[in-house]
């Protein structure tokens, strides 16, 4: 026979292979908009997880922020406006020039250790307990216990770091001043804070500590400091010069008395201090709530922390994740149909016949899709007689036996005759009764009948509810080593099942050997079963691919969602 055309004949009787013509999925045109329809969708799915990291999220921080001691803040404000000279005549009434740079040198002398110094004496605050050396805390514990064991590895002794020792008491320690008031005044030294307003020439006093009535005393202090500082200065000059007059004298001595009290007392000046380089335009007041913790922008925080964590888990998850989750994400992978998905069966071996609850009626309804979608699938093999199905598994204990009892039940109570050929499950090998007493003339499984090369008229199928079936594998290993799937005497067994009706082939699972694809090769169609949850992505992608190179006929996926 020849043919006036180059190249292999036209296939014309033969099945069309669905992966002929690559899955073409829908381009969405929308853009941004599908985006972000897929983040809400992956969202959704995982709302509970969502929810929990949010929820673990705002109650720790909620935690945590009331943990925290609460601080309670004070401000007192000057003005800076340099006073007069303290000397007699006419450059009495003078006033020194004030500039930024000015402005800036009377802030650092706010600063200054001597001015914090005599704030810290004169309120006495050695004996506040806040101020008190506070015992390392468990982190600072461990890290100084590393520190110590490196460099004890090391052969070095571990030295403090100058530029991080504190910069505040120098004098104090020269002085030789207690450890316990050191530390107490560093302390004073951090809470204590005196800034300017933008570009302005004034300036803001702060303190803040966790009792509420201190912080107005030592701010208010701090500015009758800084005036008690600048009207002395210029006392101390006027006593010395010879063109003071007395009566200026007894001004400055008098804005000295006020300024020293009012700081002893934590106060401001009760009386005017004209010669005063600064002036007062607000006093600090105690505070009526405290100004930290913020404990509902911290819960915020927290919260906020808890989504994006969830979310970032979730992002984490998907893309490293390569288990089969959807049946769209099945298509996307493998490039070639998900037949139909399939959920989990609830418990049931096979389709009831009679009564069907909620989730039989459910099941059933997903198989019935299935053998439909099979149909239509092979639309050309159906209309020239009957077919071969069969399915596989990735690994063993995947739902594939349970799927395959349902589907040749469901295709023998749509009216046809269906033989089924299944892989030894146990359960289904006890609800098999045999055909013929004498159990020694029918042989035990298509292994043995292919390792014995038996005739198929001495072939005896055992009976479930009216589906004729056998095992394929045998309980006999050497029977299982030796037995050739592919022989003449398999392809005469599965032949004549064919003519009788529909043939369900159950094939062992991919993972352990090739026996499933040389059993695949007489099928008209073979399915991969990916159970969700369970089967990677790369198992099916590998089996798809191997059954094409071993030039299986049509290969399609199911989605089973059995808890397998």
């Amino acid at each position: 026979m020849t043919f006036n055309i180059p190249g292999p004949p036209p296939r014309s009787s033969r099945l069309w292979r669905i992966e002929d013509e690559p899955v073409q999925l829908p381009q969405d045109p929308d853009g941004p908009l599908a985006l972000l329809r897929l983040s809400s969708d992956i969202a959704w799915e995982h709302k509970l997880r969502i929810a929990t990291t949010f929820a673990a999220g705002v109650l720790v921080a909620g935690l945590y922020a009331h943990s925290l001691p609460r601080i309670y803040d004070a401000t007192a404000t000057i003005l800076l406006e340099p006073g007069p000279l303290s000397l007699s005549g006419p450059d009495a009434v003078a006033r020194r020039d004030l500039d930024l740079n000015r402005a800036d040198s009377e802030l650092q002398i706010i600063r200054s250790e001597r001015l914090l110094s005599t704030i810290f004496n004169s309120l006495n605050l050695q004996s506040v307990p806040e101020l008190a050396p506070q015992p390392p805390g468990q982190l600072s514990s461990i890290v100084n216990f590393a520190t110590s064991v490196l460099g004890s590895f090391s052969g070095s002794e571990t030295v403090a770091d100058p530029g991080k020792m504190d910069r505040a008491a120098p004098d104090a320690i020269e002085r030789g001043e207690p450890a316990e008031k050191r530390a107490a005044f560093s302390g004073f030294t951090h809470r204590l804070d005196a800034r300017r307003v933008g570009s302005s020439y004034v300036i803001e006093i702060e303190y803040r500590s966790s009792d509420p009535a201190l912080p107005a005393r030592v701010a208010n202090a701090a500015v009758s400091g800084y005036l008690l500082q600048s009207v002395s200065s210029k006392y101390q000059m006027a006593k010395v010069s010879p063109e003071a007059l007395q009566g200026r004298i007894d001004s400055l001595a008098m804005q000295v008395e006020t300024a020293s009290k009012a700081m002893q007392n934590g106060t401001l000046p009760n009386g005017p201090t004209p010669d005063a380089d600064a002036r007062i335009i607000g006093a600090a007041l105690p505070p009526l709530a405290p100004s930290s913790p913020r404990t509902t922008l911290i819960t915020a925080l927290g919260g906020l922390l808890g989504l994006v964590g969830g979310l970032l888990t979730i992002g984490f998850g998907i893309a490293f994740d390569r288990k089969v989750r959807s049946a769209k994400t099945l298509i996307a992978e493998t490039q070639v149909p998900c037949l139909a998905t399939v959920p989990a069966p609830s418990g049931l071996k096979d389709i009831p016949w009679r009564s069907l609850n909620r989730k039989s009626f459910r099941y059933a309804n997903a198989i019935r899709d299935l053998r439909t979608a099979i149909d239509i699938a092979c639309a050309a093999r159906r209309r020239e007689g009957n077919m071969v199905i069969a399915l596989a598994g990735t690994r063993p204990g995947r739902g594939v036996s349970e799927l395959g009892l349902s589907l040749a039940q469901m295709i023998q109570r749509g009216g046809r005759h269906v033989t089924l050929f299944h892989s030894g499950n146990s359960a289904l090998d006890h609800r098999i009764t045999p055909k013929v007493e004498d159990k020694s003339t029918a042989p035990l499984s298509l292994a043995d009948a292919a390792a014995r090369n038996i005739q198929t008229q001495k072939v005896e199928f055992r009976n479930l509810d009216g589906l004729d079936t056998m095992r394929i594998l045998s309980d006999d290993r050497r029977a299982n080593l030796f037995a050739d799937f592919r022989s003449p005497a398999v392809v005469r067994i599965i032949e004549d099942a064919r003519v009788k009706g529909d043939v369900v082939l159950d094939l062992p699972n991919l993972h352990g050997s090739l026996d499933a694809l040389a059993l695949a090769y007489h099928a008209d169609v073979t399915l991969v079963v990916a159970t969700a949850g369970r089967s990677r992505v790369d198992e099916v992608k590998d089996a798809v691919q191997n059954m094409r190179r071993a030039g299986v006929m049509t290969v399609a996926t199911v989605l089973n969602q059995a808890k397998a």
